[in-house]
């Protein structure tokens, strides 16, 4: 049918459109954010576009929910600002026989927002965790980038390495032309050595150096000691925590959440499922919430859906702590939240389309009255 081709093809281009802008501001965000967290030492640079990647995977789905909403209500506004909907009204097509193409085109949408939220999502999340983790783990010689003075984690010691591509390939725990400058208890120590090697020891993680010298200076009365050595140990970090790597509610699967019942899970379960809901609610919104006037036509519709979505979006947020909280059940919180907000759109689109049907009866009887007029 033209009404419903023609409606859906504008609604696909307005979504795309919206989507792609949306994608670009939050990928740019992301990629700030990571840069950031890379050049302070807390990710690896190579690890910044797969971290880039997760984190863009991980927003998409409010994002495609959004996207859709945004297109609704732009195509159904340019619709009645262009007096075409008063066209289609008059033909008679309620208001609510939108909904068909708004239907047709967003069901896959919605599928995807449900896949993602409940199955991609807490993949991505535990891939990331996992992936900032390994590097955390890490001790702080293995993080340095050979030929560049790099400084540790807790800000006292300074590295610097010399080691070639084939060695960092053959063995990754040994380096070559070991530098390190340390400071702490009122000490600054020089150390060099002509190689080093990597050794994980119960208590903590330790460097080996071999043929090397160390210069110790006392801060408070500047003397100095040196000394030679052939083989020496230093130690670089604490032994790797089995309890860092717990897995939170975030980066469980759906189906782990749903056989745990602790608040938090079941918070992430109202957070995934609420989103999902929401989706399906937020097309009704849009459609409701595009009705203007077309003598008078404005922009303030798209920032009232704007900031519906802000509002509802945060209600989603304070759902979940009300249900990690234990102020609410799941379920109970569900229906409560989108039940309601369902109820409410459909009655406004009912409201809507009456009104709309009442005025075209009105004007078409004043009408008919004046042209029968003697």
């Amino acid at each position: 049918m033209l009404f419903d081709t023609s409606v859906r093809r504008e609604l696909a281009r307005s979504f795309g459109a919206t989507l792609v802008v949306l994608m670009t501001i939050v990928l740019t965000l992301g990629l700030v954010r990571t840069v950031g967290a890379a050049a302070q030492g807390r990710v690896s640079a190579q690890d910044v576009l797969l971290l880039l990647g997760f984190s863009g995977i991980s927003q998409l789905a409010p994002l495609l929910a959004l996207s859709m909403f945004i297109a609704v209500v732009h195509t159904m506004g340019r619709l009645w600002r262009d007096s075409e909907m008063v066209i289609w009204n008059s033909a008679g097509l309620p208001l609510q026989r939108f909904m068909r193409p708004v239907a047709r085109m967003s069901w896959l949408v919605c599928l995807a927002v449900a896949a993602l939220v409940l199955f991609v999502t807490p993949w991505m999340n535990r891939q990331a965790a996992e992936l900032v983790l390994r590097y955390a783990e890490r001790s702080d010689l293995s993080r340095v980038t050979p030929g560049v003075f790099q400084l540790s984690r807790d800000g006292r010691s300074v590295f610097f390495i010399e080691r070639d591509r084939d060695e960092t390939q053959a063995s990754p725990t040994r380096a070559r032309s070991v530098f390190i400058h340390s400071q702490g208890d009122h000490r600054e120590t020089l150390t060099t050595a002509q190689s080093g090697e990597l050794e994980l020891r119960p208590d903590g993680r330790y460097l080996s150096l071999s043929q090397g010298h160390r210069v110790d200076r006392q801060a408070d009365d500047a003397q100095s000691s040196q000394a030679s050595f052939a083989r020496a140990w230093v130690r670089i970090g604490d032994a790797p925590a089995a309890s860092r790597a717990d897995v939170t509610p975030k980066t469980m699967a759906t189906w782990d959440l749903l056989q745990l019942p602790t608040p938090e899970a079941q918070g992430e379960l109202a957070w995934r499922m609420g989103l999902a809901l929401a989706s399906m609610n937020l097309l009704v919104l849009g459609v409701v919430l595009s009705v203007s006037n077309p003598r008078k036509p404005s922009q303030w519709g798209v920032l009232f859906a704007l900031l519906t979505f802000v509002v509802y979006f945060n209600l989603i947020n304070l759902s979940q702590s009300w249900v990690q909280s234990e102020r609410l059940p799941l379920w109970g919180g569900l229906l409560v939240l989108h039940g309601g907000v369902a109820a409410l759109a459909w009655a406004m689109l009912w409201w809507r389309s009456q009104a709309i049907g009442w005025r075209l009866a009105h004007v078409w009887g004043l009408g008919v009255g004046r042209s029968t007029a003697p």
